[in-house]
């Protein structure tokens, strides 16, 4: 088991940078396949870490809220809408996951927060935080304006 260790950084690093932390170890900031998602503030060794470890983002990136925080494992809520053709009207469901919270990143009950599928870490963990919704850029307000006014 590696010992995690995590440095606070004065701005946000880009993809591509090196990092030194106290250790005298170099992590590398990856890019995660989202262009509109920043990296943390923050900088870590966790192998299991999308942003600074091995853990591949792929398949689906939802918007969801947490609802509680057990460590280094959440519990979040998926929550969307489903047309349901014989009544000709749209039901509310919503799905209870359990996530992996990085070490980079820190939430908390009620935080909305972005997730992306990886592959099992776990029994039940099959997701993991990839960022706040603090941590989108103008590009994504400006992809969804785009949108609305076709």
């Amino acid at each position: 088991m590696v010992e995690v260790i995590v440095k606070e950084l004065p701005e946000r690093p880009r993809p591509g940078e090196k990092v030194q932390l106290p250790n005298g170890e170099f992590i590398r900031v990856r890019h995660v396949g989202i262009p509109w998602l920043l990296p943390p503030k923050k900088v870590c060794n966790d192998p299991e870490c999308p942003w600074h470890g091995h853990l591949s983002v792929r398949g689906q990136v939802f918007t969801v809220t947490v609802e509680s925080v057990h460590g280094r494992t959440a519990t979040v809520i998926h929550e969307w809408l489903h047309y349901d053709p014989k009544y000709k009207r749209y039901e509310k469901r919503r799905k209870k996951i359990h996530v992996k919270v990085p070490s980079c990143i820190e939430v908390r009950p009620g935080d909305i927060v972005y997730i992306g599928e990886t592959r099992p870490l776990a029994k039940t963990i099959r997701h993991v935080i990839i960022g706040k919704s603090e941590d989108v850029t103008e590009a994504k307000s400006q992809v969804l304006r785009l949108e609305q006014s076709q």
